[in-house]
């Protein structure tokens, strides 16, 4: 099935990948695809960076500290409290 690319900067973007890696437009877009892939299922889930902060920095979340804000915490911030 063929890719058409009708976008200038993606058009730029591949070819410059693809000179940077000595490679044909082609093998560049299959190359950016499986990188762009691999590194975002590598990458941290908000709740990860959170323990992982947490431990950094030793901080330990007590049971108050668990429980979801009261709806009223949130009207407070937009002013609709």
């Amino acid at each position: 099935m063929a890719i058409n690319v009708n976008n200038p900067e993606a058009d730029a973007l591949t070819r410059q990948f693809a000179q940077m890696a000595g490679v044909g437009i082609t093998d560049a877009i299959v190359i950016a695809m499986r990188e762009a892939i691999e590194r975002r299922s590598l990458a941290e889930t908000p709740l990860e960076t959170a323990a992982r902060l947490r431990a950094k920095h030793q901080v330990v979340l007590d049971e108050q500290a668990q429980k979801p804000l009261p709806r009223q915490a949130f009207d407070t911030l937009w002013d609709k409290g």
